[in-house]
């Protein structure tokens, strides 16, 4: 297989799974979040409200607000960092028309409740996390804050959590000119145990994992991380207990967004490099919270 195979084979490889995680979401949000008056918190709450207010399609608003969106990310970031999001954007886009087509025909039978609330945050939860978490794990996001935050971040330090969370309170906020307090109530425990699911998809509880690496060929890892990911990396002198060669280990802390990046680019480098990925508690510094 040449290089422009390889290069297409893993293109596919990531796209279809983001693909399939803006699928699950664009359901979750249509099956429970809309026929239950529920909400959901970035761009998202606010195709969500739209919809509530004016009966506005939400694929329609989803587009157009994160196109402009998409493209400021493009050129502040980058297209490689942001090339997988534009995926995940059109995606999402593509499937909301499509089940909006399919409910509207009477092929999908939304769920919709009187009395049982929770039932339908708890699966909406579940749902809105699954798909997000695939979405995550492969590299991709959905757009909208997401962008917002990581430039932000870029340029202030912000913390990409804490710009999100302020994001999403004063959208669901917002909601309560057009939803009762009670249906916040239970978006609440919808957004918390999508929050949960999200975690486990990414196989980790904490929104940041430290890479230890050590390979012979650690500089050239550090700076490839450094040029493809814009991350602080430390190299740590280490001897060999065995081989009693001296060598570097390369250390690294990442957002549970990127470990499957990194880990790329550890193995376009070196296959055979040990690699240990450990919890990260709480992260200060830049990229991560500021004290």
């Amino acid at each position: 297989m040449n290089s422009s195979s390889k290069v297409a084979s893993t293109i596919v490889k990531t796209a279809a799974p983001i693909m399939l995680g803006a699928a699950v979401y664009a359901f979750g949000l249509l099956y429970f979040i809309i026929p239950n008056q529920l909400m959901e918190g970035g761009v998202t709450g606010i195709t969500i409200l739209l919809n509530y207010a004016f009966n506005i399609p939400i694929f329609l608003t989803t587009l157009l607000l994160n196109l402009p969106l998409f493209l400021l990310g493009w050129k502040v970031l980058g297209g490689r960092q942001i090339a997988y999001t534009g995926v995940g954007i059109g995606a999402l886009s593509l499937f909301l028309w499509l089940f909006e087509r399919m409910i509207d025909a009477g092929w999908i039978v939304t769920f919709s409740t009187e009395h049982d609330f929770i039932l339908a945050s708890l699966y909406a939860g579940v749902t809105l996390g699954l798909g997000l978490g695939i979405v995550f794990r492969f590299g991709g996001t959905t757009g909208g804050v997401d962008i917002v935050a990581r430039i932000l971040g870029r340029k202030f330090g912000w913390s990409m959590g804490q710009i999100i969370l302020a994001v999403d309170v004063i959208i669901i906020g917002a909601s309560l000119l057009y939803i009762p307090r009670e249906k916040i109530l239970y978006t609440l425990v919808a957004v918390f145990i999508s929050s949960r699911v999200i975690d486990f998809i990414q196989e980790g509880a904490y929104a940041a994992k430290a890479f230890t690496i050590i390979s012979d060929d650690a500089p050239q890892i550090a700076d490839l991380i450094t040029a493809e990911m814009d991350r602080g990396v430390t190299l740590i002198p280490a001897i060999g207990a065995y081989s009693k060669q001296a060598k570097y280990m390369v250390y690294c802390v990442v957002s549970r967004q990127e470990i499957r990046r990194l880990s790329q680019l550890v193995k376009s480098v070196d296959a055979k490099a040990f690699v240990i990925i450990s919890d990260v508690h709480d992260v200060h510094g830049e990229g991560f919270r500021q004290t």
